[in-house]
């Protein structure tokens, strides 16, 4: 039994609506841009197609290991309570493609390897930059995902710290 108020709950059930609530509690420029960010799922269905028939033909031949896409392709936030349906759409997608793009750059840093296994001298970005700040997968019972959610946009706002010559990625 839950020592929730009807209050609390119905609050609750209304964060989880969906849709409405969506449109309630976004940003305008988050709306205007949603179409552009989803038209991005055809580019990302074709990389996958692509990536996954060039490993099925090539690597056999080369005697490469294939790269699991399983391993970089995860879905496991529908999971998490706090979020409504909307958010676990989005939630979805992203994971489709940070995993798709994780996915493409692991099959062609084997072929890199298999054809031309020499570092660069100097490499302007890093392999692999560093993540965005996430926050832990956990289902605290009185977590703020809304508040969250805006600091971490906060801090993605700031701007990066120039490299050594005061403009630009430092080198490695």
């Amino acid at each position: 039994m839950t020592s929730e108020t009807p209050a609390a709950s119905s609050e609750k059930y209304k964060q989880r609506l969906g849709l409405v609530a969506l449109l309630r509690r976004s940003r305008p420029i988050n709306i205007i841009t949603g179409p552009v960010i989803y038209s991005m799922v055809v580019p990302l269905l074709f990389l996958d197609v692509c990536i996954c028939a060039y490993q099925a033909i090539c690597f056999p031949v080369y005697k490469v290991t294939p790269v699991s896409r399983r391993d970089y392709i995860v879905f496991d936030r529908q999971e998490l309570k706090y979020l409504d349906w909307v958010s676990k759409f989005h939630c979805t997608y992203c994971a489709y493609g940070v995993g798709v793009v994780a996915f493409a750059g692991a099959v062609i840093g084997k072929t890199e390897a298999y054809f031309c296994p020499i570092k660069h001298k100097t490499r302007a970005v890093p392999a692999k930059p560093p993540l965005p700040p996430y926050l832990e997968f956990v289902e605290p019972q009185d977590f703020d995902f809304g508040a969250k959610l805006s600091e971490i946009r906060d801090t993605m706002g700031s701007p990066r710290p120039p490299g050594p010559q005061g403009n630009g990625p430092q080198s490695e």
